[in-house]
C-alpha cells in the first residue's frame, strides 16, 4: 500500500506543469495597426504548444507571451506570429 500511495504522489508531481521552466518574453508587432489585429495575433500565440498567457496591446504595439521553455521558445512565437500576417521580433 506505501508503494501504491508512493507512486501516486510521484506520478501527480511528475504530471504537474507548476515544475516546468516559464519564461516571458515581450514581441515587438508593429503590424497591429488596428484594434482587432491584436485577437488574431493573441489567437496564434495561444496556439503554440507550451503558450501559457500571452497579452497583445495595440497601443504598445507590442505581445507579452509567458510559455514553458522545455516545450517551445520565442523563434516559434515570431512564426506564429509572421504565419498571422503579424511579422513580429524579440525586444531585448
Amino acid at each position: 500500500m506505501k508503494k501504491l500511495a508512493a507512486l501516486i504522489i510521484l506520478t501527480a508531481t511528475l504530471a504537474t506543469p507548476a515544475w516546468a521552466a516559464m519564461k516571458t518574453v515581450t514581441l515587438s508587432v508593429p503590424g497591429v495597426t488596428c484594434a482587432a489585429c491584436p485577437i488574431t495575433v493573441k489567437q496564434a500565440l495561444s496556439k503554440v504548444d507550451g503558450v501559457h498567457k500571452a497579452k497583445v496591446s495595440f497601443e504598445k504595439l507590442e505581445a507579452v507571451v509567458t510559455f514553458e521553455e522545455a516545450r517551445t521558445h520565442a523563434e516559434a512565437l515570431t512564426r506564429a506570429t509572421a504565419n498571422a500576417g503579424y511579422p513580429s521580433t524579440v525586444k531585448p
